[in-house]
């Protein structure tokens, strides 16, 4: 998987993919759509203007794929952790978690009808993105290292190199190919989007 995105005309992106690859992209994408969790659709015959105005959650997550998707606004090491805190980030999640989570499964299913939408031609296909497209794979791209970064326990860049030293035979390392893989796509994305 060498797959590298490279730019487009009017300032969108390209990446030619195989089978085994749009499956796989496919399938991670399916995946994060599961973890983020269902939109909040209005009742039958509810107003959807209820949506706009309904609170979030205010405790953060207890799963630390979603903790790190969804982190306190109010937090990280150099933040003292006091009460205080703890309520400027409970008040900050539950105005802003439901359209974060929204915007995250909007990504993601461009990313899916985008891959549906892909003919093989002799067993590739070419992806070409317009520059909102583009934008929204870059989210999803980030929100899937998130997720397996946090499956493998990444917090730092020492953490990335035991990644590379680990045998053949250990369980995880289909993930961390994924997650090396996803790493080059993004980051291949985020130069075709800056040249």
């Amino acid at each position: 998987m060498a797959a590298v995105f490279e730019s487009a005309p009017e300032g969108g992106a390209a990446l030619e993919l195989d089978e085994v690859e749009i499956s796989i992209l496919r399938s991670l994408t399916v995946q994060l759509l599961e973890l983020v969790g269902p939109g909040e659709e209005p009742a039958d015959g509810g107003d959807p203007l209820d949506a706009l105005f309904a609170e979030g959650p205010s405790e953060p997550p207890s799963d630390p794929a979603l903790a790190r998707l969804f982190p306190d606004a109010y937090g990280g090491p150099d933040v003292k952790d006091d009460d205080e805190n703890r309520a400027h980030s409970a008040e900050f999640r539950r105005y802003t978690e439901n359209d974060l989570r929204t915007r995250k499964r909007d990504d993601a299913l461009a990313v899916v009808r985008s891959l549906d939408a892909l003919t093989l031609h002799g067993g590739s296909a070419e992806l070409r993105l317009d520059r909102e497209g583009s934008h929204r794979w870059l989210g999803t791209l980030n929100d899937l290292r998130l997720t397996i970064g946090s499956r493998l326990e990444v917090a730092d860049d020492d953490d990335n190199a035991r990644l590379y030293r680990l045998p053949d035979s250990d369980p995880r390392k289909p993930m961390v190919m994924a997650y090396l893989w996803l790493g080059g796509l993004q980051e291949s994305l985020v130069e075709t989007l800056v040249s």
